[in-house]
């Protein structure tokens, strides 16, 4: 038995192949473009997606180390919050809005102080925040009515790929949590959010686990892709719930620290629960059970702006200079803090004015400990959403760390450090695809659930203890960190006015 993984990212979808012991025989990613026609807006085009997928299967297909016969199941996972609308003839029409478009705010704004933050969260255990999604279909409602108009179905990112793949419209309570329409806590569309928005249940697609088969390949699809017709389909998951099955992050006590382009901070909870701010998104988990997750913009993609637009005329391996010098400076950067609001904040802010700053900086601070600080404002900015955990009594013993930040040694020592938790490397490094692909096997019957498929296949290979002196240090330093926006928070809105 073989399982396809479809992880249908932001810039590229990855594809790979699981064996039924959970080695990863094949791999393959495919990019497409984000086109940006405005300030702050985000569009992709579905088929863009499409077609890269079927490249992509083509490709892992033409090899001939795995024959489509051999390929028992598929599962996806997928960027959150998009915005996918099909005519009645199943045509797009128009570009998906994506996750990291922000031109919502009105939207947000009318949700959460008109109707009520507290209505949103009773019926959906969230407030309405600028990438989620329906605030994305009140804009289209408002400022595109001939399209709005000829709504037949509307869906997430992923679940267009599934739709192509099996003809069948259906998506996973995971990745419809993010939408601000559906029931959390019930696992079940929001009949009162539904009638507020005057949605029609019908055109949303049939919402299922993440684990269970929607279908089958259709005809049509295995001559585009080369896929057999008896290949299941699963319903999948987003990509951060999917990540975090990739990482065995499905047992209470594991915190899943993701420092990719964003950063997340994911707990696995028995329990549905509510932060009463809504500072954390509640969301249904991938494995039955529910997760609480924090969500930074800018975390690697902190670090990759300093590579691209201040440091890119460094002479070879650029990472590794600046980290190496970041590894000699001192614990605190030489009292010098980042805040890593690049794009905007989402947790614990929930602020799109925010702005990237350096606060300290003096005529002494070379590029080492600007980079440290880097490194540092962004473990800061996560912990925020560990101390918010900590608020909800949620246990957390140990951190599994992934994403591209989490080869950086340094970085992870830097984040025990701060969190003061043990930073753990698994032996997956596949993330959100491997998580698909484990979903797919469990859809299959190759297990009879998440979590043991997990405690099956995802192994600790890296351990990173904190350290007492270091922790202490940071303490010092996050209480310092912690008051820095609300200093700069009215000046950061007065900035975004000029």
């Amino acid at each position: 038995m073989n399982f396809l993984g479809i992880d249908l990212g932001t810039s590229s979808v990855k594809i790979i192949i699981m064996n039924e012991i959970g080695k990863v025989v094949e791999s393959v990613s495919k990019g497409y473009e984000v086109s940006y026609p405005e300030v702050g807006w985000a569009e992709q085009n579905p088929e863009d997606w499409w077609n890269s997928t079927k490249a992509g299967i083509k490709e892992l297909l033409s090899r001939g180390n795995i024959k489509a016969e051999d390929i028992s199941g598929i599962g996806f996972s997928g960027q959150m919050h998009g915005l996918v609308l099909l005519d009645e003839n199943d045509n797009v029409l128009m570009p998906a809005i994506l996750w990291c478009d922000q031109r919502t705010q009105k939207q947000c704004d009318y949700l959460n102080n008109e109707f009520g933050q507290e209505k949103l969260s009773k019926y959906t255990g969230n407030k309405a925040l600028t990438g989620f999604t329906i605030p994305k279909v009140l804009w289209v409602k408002e400022n595109r009515p001939e399209i709005y108009g000829k709504i037949s179905h509307m869906m997430l990112p992923k679940d267009y790929i599934s739709f192509k793949l099996t003809g069948n419209f259906a998506s996973d309570v995971s990745d419809a949590s993010g939408t601000v329409m559906f029931d959390v806590e019930n696992r079940k569309w929001s009949k009162e959010m539904l009638d507020l928005l005057e949605i029609k249940e019908a055109v949303l697609p049939k919402v299922h686990e993440s684990w269970e088969v929607t279908g089958k390949v259709s005809e049509e699809a295995a001559k585009e892709t080369g896929l057999s017709t008896e290949t299941l389909v699963t319903a999948g998951a987003g990509d951060q719930a999917a990540g975090a099955v990739g990482t065995g992050t499905v047992d209470a006590g594991i915190l899943s620290v993701a420092l990719g382009t964003s950063g997340v901070v994911f707990a696995s909870d028995e329990k549905f629960a509510v932060d009463k701010d809504n500072r954390l998104h509640s969301f249904c988990h991938a494995n039955g059970k529910w997760h609480q997750m924090g969500v930074m913009l800018s975390a690697a993609a902190s670090l990759q702006w300093w590579v691209d637009n201040v440091n890119s005329d460094i002479e070879g391996d650029i990472f590794e200079k600046l980290l190496s010098e970041a590894e000699n400076a001192p614990i605190g950067s030489n009292r010098l803090f980042f805040l890593p609001y690049l794009m905007g904040e989402r947790t614990p802010h929930s602020d799109p004015n925010a702005k990237g700053s350096f606060i300290g900086l003096n005529i002494t601070h070379k590029r080492g400990e600007m980079t440290r600080a880097i490194l540092e404002g962004v473990c800061f900015g996560l912990r925020d959403s560990l101390e918010i955990l900590k608020d909800l009594k949620i246990e957390v013993k140990e951190v599994r760390v992934s994403g591209g930040g989490s080869k950086s040694r340094l970085w992870r020592q830097i984040l025990a450090d701060i969190f003061d938790l043990e930073v753990n490397v698994i032996n997956s490094k596949e993330g959100p695809a491997y998580g698909a692909a484990i979903l797919a096997a469990v859809g299959c019957g190759l297990y009879g659930s998440v979590d043991e498929a997990c405690r099956v296949l995802i192994n600790i290979t890296d351990k990173v203890e904190p350290i007492k002196e270091n922790v202490e240090k940071y303490n010092k330093f996050y209480n310092v960190y912690s008051s820095l926006y609300d200093s700069l928070k009215d000046k950061f809105e007065e900035i975004s006015k000029l």
